[in-house]
C-alpha cells in the first residue's frame, strides 16, 4: 500500500532557486539539494499544524438572517451591500438601535465584500469583536454597508457597485471610504453605523453627508475581525446623527480585547457621562494651517470660521494656534501608508509579527483573490502597490522608516498645541462633496479619491481622536467641523462636539 502524498507541497529545486533570488541570493547546486532535503523534513511539522484545530473566537447569537441585496427602489443611494437581521441581547444600552456595519467588518454568516469584485461570495465564520460587543449591548444589526473598493478612496464613487450618493443631494457623492455608513445614517435608514478610518474614512463621509463621525484614539476600539490596510493607522468607530449616539456606541465598543495586535494598555472613559458641558467650559484652538489648502473652497473655510465664531459667542474660549508641521502631515501619511499597505497586501491582509487572533479563513480568501484577480484592483490600489513596492525596493524602506519617525514628531507638535487648549479645530475636509460624474478619467478619479485628505490623514498617523460634526452648509452642501484632542481623551473631544452641537445653530 503506497503512502498518501504530503499535504504541504514541497518546492521544486527550480522554485528554491527562484525563492532565493527573490532575496538576492545565488545558490550552488549543492546548496539547492541540501535545502530541498531539509525542507522536506521541516514541512512535516506544517502538516501537523494542519491537523490541529484553529482556535477562533466563539460566535454568539446564532439566529441570523443572511439577508439579500436590495434593489435601487429600496436603496436609491446605493448605501447597502446587504440587508440582513442579526439580533443581539434582549436588553442593553443599544436595545432600540438598528446598526449597520461597513462591509469590511466580519459578521458571521453574512457576505463581506470590501466593496470589491475580489471578495464577492465570501462569507466569514467569525464575528469581529465590535460585532459581539454591539450584540451584547442589545443592538440589532440590519445591514452591511457599501464602501470604496478595499477602502482606498475618500470620494464615495469607487465601490465595485458604483457611486454611493449623498443623502442631502443625490447629485453628489456621500464621501468615503465609509460611504454607505454615512449615506444610510444620513437618510434615516439606520440609527447608527460603524465606519473605518485610515486616512479620514469616517470623518470625510460624515462631513459630506451631514452626520457625526468619530475616529477614536488609535487602538481604543479593537480592530479584530475588520479588514485593515495598516496596523499603525487602522481605526474603527461610530457614525450617527448625533454626538450623543456616537458617545453611547463608544461606551460599548472601547477597550482591549486581548486579540488585536494594535492594542497595548487601553485606558477607557465614561464617554456618555462626559457629555453636557457648557461652551464656557471649553477652550478651542483654531488650527491656522487647517485652512487655505490648495484644495480649499472659500465657502468651506468661511462656514467653519462662522461656526466657531458662534461657538465663541455661546461662551467657548476660542483662540488661534499654529502647528506648521501640519502641512507636512499628508506627505508623512504617504511615506508610511504606501509601503505599509503594500506590506499588508503581501501578508494577505492579516499581517505578521503581532500577537492575538489571525483570521486564517480571511487570509486564505484574500490570498486566493489577489493572486487570481489582481487586474480587478481599484486604480488607487494598483497605484499604491506599484509605488509602495518601488519605494521599498529602491530605497530599502528608508521613507517608511523616516515617515514613522516624523509621525512621532508631528504627534509631539499637536500635543504641544493641545497643552494650552482642550481641542484643536479646523474644517474636516477642504471642500464639499464632489458631484457625481460617471465620465471622469482614471487620473481624475484618483485625484478625486484623495484630494480631501490634508486635515484628516495626519491624525491617523498620530493616533489622536478626532470627530466631525455638521457646521452648516456651503452652496447647499454640508460642511464638517473637526475637533481633535489628546490621545485617549476621547471624552473631551465628544464633550466639546456635544456642546457645539447643542449651542450652535448650523441650519
Amino acid at each position: 500500500m503506497s503512502e498518501s502524498p504530503p499535504n504541504v507541497r514541497r518546492p521544486t529545486e527550480e522554485e528554491i532557486r527562484e525563492l532565493a533570488a527573490h532575496h538576492h541570493m545565488s545558490l550552488s547546486d549543492d546548496e539547492v539539494a541540501d535545502f530541498a532535503a531539509i525542507i522536506d523534513g521541516l514541512f512535516e511539522g506544517y502538516e501537523r499544524i494542519d491537523e490541529l484545530a484553529d482556535p477562533t473566537p466563539e460566535v454568539a447569537y446564532h439566529t441570523r438572517d443572511p439577508g439579500y441585496e436590495p434593489d435601487a427602489t429600496e436603496d436609491p443611494l446605493n448605501a447597502f451591500v446587504r440587508r440582513c437581521v442579526v439580533e443581539g441581547a434582549d436588553d442593553g444600552p443599544l436595545s432600540d438601535y438598528e446598526i449597520g456595519l461597513k462591509d469590511s467588518v466580519s459578521l458571521a454568516g453574512v457576505e463581506m465584500t470590501l466593496g470589491s469584485k475580489l471578495f464577492e461570495g465570501y462569507v466569514p465564520s467569525t464575528d469581529a469583536t465590535i460585532v459581539t460587543r454591539l450584540l451584547d449591548a442589545g443592538a440589532t444589526i440590519t445591514g452591511k454597508l457599501n464602501m470604496e473598493d478595499m477602502a482606498l478612496s475618500g470620494s464615495g464613487e469607487l465601490s465595485a457597485t458604483g457611486p454611493v450618493r449623498n443623502p442631502v443631494d443625490d447629485d453628489y457623492l456621500a464621501g468615503g471610504s465609509s460611504s454607505g455608513s454615512a449615506a444610510a445614517v444620513g437618510a434615516g435608514d439606520l440609527d447608527a453605523a460603524i465606519g473605518g478610518d485610515q486616512g479620514g474614512s469616517i470623518r470625510i463621509p460624515a462631513a459630506w453627508s451631514g452626520i457625526v463621525g468619530h475616529k477614536p484614539t488609535h487602538s481604543l476600539v479593537p480592530y479584530t475581525g475588520v479588514a485593515g490596510l495598516g496596523r499603525s493607522f487602522d481605526h474603527v468607530g461610530p457614525m450617527a446623527s448625533t454626538v450623543e449616539d456616537c458617545a453611547l456606541l463608544l461606551d460599548v465598543l472601547a477597550g482591549a480585547d486581548g486579540l488585536d495586535p494594535r492594542q497595548g494598555e487601553v485606558p477607557t472613559q465614561h464617554y456618555s457621562d462626559a457629555l453636557g458641558a457648557d461652551p464656557g467650559e471649553v477652550t478651542v484652538g483654531v488650527l491656522r494651517e487647517g485652512f487655505g489648502h490648495e484644495q480649499s473652497e472659500a465657502g468651506v473655510d468661511e462656514t467653519v470660521r462662522d461656526a466657531l465664531d458662534a461657538f465663541e459667542a455661546a461662551g467657548a474660549e476660542v483662540t488661534e494656534v499654529s502647528v506648521p508641521m501640519h502641512l507636512d502631515g499628508l506627505p508623512i501619511w504617504n511615506a508610511i501608508g504606501l509601503e505599509e499597505i503594500t506590506a499588508t497586501v503581501e501578508a494577505e491582509c492579516v499581517g505578521h509579527y503581532g500577537t492575538g487572533f489571525h483570521d486564517t479563513q480571511f487570509a486564505d480568501a484574500f490570498g486566493r483573490a489577489r493572486r487570481a484577480q489582481a487586474d480587478d484592483y481599484l486604480a488607487t490600489m494598483k497605484l499604491t502597490l506599484i509605488a509602495g513596492q518601488y519605494l521599498s525596493d529602491e530605497y530599502r524602506g528608508r521613507y517608511h522608516a523616516k515617515g514613522k519617525n516624523l509621525a512621532r514628531k508631528l504627534a509631539d507638535a499637536y500635543d504641544e498645541a493641545l497643552s494650552d487648549v482642550d481641542v484643536l479645530a479646523m474644517p474636516t475636509t477642504p471642500q464639499t462633496a464632489h458631484e457625481v460624474d460617471t465620465g471622469i478619467s482614471r487620473v481624475e478619479a484618483i485625484d478625486r479619491a484623495l484630494n480631501m485628505l490634508p486635515n484628516t490623514a495626519p491624525f491617523d498617523n498620530t493616533g489622536h481622536p478626532a470627530i466631525s460634526v455638521p457646521a452648516g452648509t456651503s452652496d447647499g452642501l454640508p460642511v464638517g467641523l473637526m475637533f481633535v484632542g489628546d490621545t485617549f481623551d476621547d471624552a473631551t473631544v465628544l464633550s466639546t462636539a456635544h456642546a457645539f452641537e447643542r449651542h450652535v445653530d448650523v441650519t
